[in-house]
């Protein structure tokens, strides 16, 4: 499958029982509560609305994000957008926003090998290296997929490995396959408020991701008011916001 193609989860029993498995085994769970409520803003494959609109919303307010960032899809036509490239992502990371791992090609580690995952993720590493983003801290599947044998092969590797699907983080939670809430769609801002009143009420970690950040969005993107909205009132809340490697790292992982 190309990144351009629409994406369609395995609805096989295979795929069910697939998914099902991966989330029972491998786990790393957080063995603290965080005792506050904590808040990342982050960007799936860094379309160039993001790495420009979005991250100059979070810099007016003092903040930085977490850009999960898939190197070959650097400067490419994408359903949400053109992705940014090697000189965003550079500036990017000298303005202290963090460059995350998303994989090289955008792979699929729902339908990968370990080691398969492994060399896109070893590559990805090389290329966002030499753009000026070392030290890679965090990690999300694409698609939010993911089967037994990459999860396991990038166990450790990353202090956390981001999925799709909604919750909060919490005492207990996988650290190799934590939970995030998009602002996306027309749903997408009732669901963050939902997520965050939760997180706020059970002192826990909450991580919001989205694509595009453009007055016409895209499906997986939302408008620069939308965005905005959502930080000012997480600010307001008292939430404490940091990008998902700096709130990581606060938690002792």
């Amino acid at each position: 499958m190309s990144y351009g193609e629409a994406y369609g989860a395995d609805r096989s029993l295979y795929g069910k029982l697939r998914r099902k498995t991966a989330r029972m085994i491998n786990r790393r769970p957080l063995t603290q509560a965080p005792g506050r409520p904590l808040l990342s803003f982050s960007f799936d494959d860094a379309p160039l609305s993001a790495a420009t609109a979005g991250a100059a919303i979070l810099e007016a307010r003092g903040l930085r994000g977490t850009f999960y960032v898939s190197a070959g899809l650097a400067g490419q036509d994408a359903p949400m957008g053109v992705c940014a490239g090697p000189e965003d992502y550079r500036r990017l990371a000298q303005a202290g926003h963090e460059i995350a791992c998303h994989t090289y090609s955008h792979l699929d580690c729902g339908r990968a090998t370990g080691p398969a995952a492994q060399a896109d993720v070893d590559r990805n590493a090389s290329a966002l290296s030499a753009w000026g983003a070392s030290d890679l801290e965090s990690f999300a599947y694409p698609y939010g997929d993911v089967a037994p044998g990459p999860k396991a092969a990038l166990s450790g590797r990353f202090s956390t490995l981001r999925g799709l699907h909604h919750g909060i983080i919490e005492k207990g939670a996988d650290l190799n396959q934590t939970p995030a809430v998009g602002i996306e769609g027309p749903d997408g801002p009732a669901a963050a408020r939902r997520w965050l009143a939760r997180a706020k009420a059970r002192d826990a970690w909450l991580i919001l991701y989205t694509h595009d950040v453009a007055d016409a969005p895209s499906p997986w993107g939302c408008t620069p008011d939308v965005f905005a909205a959502i930080i000012d009132e997480a600010i307001a809340g008292g939430f404490e916001i940091g990008t998902v490697g700096q709130v990581a790292r606060q938690l002792g992982l």
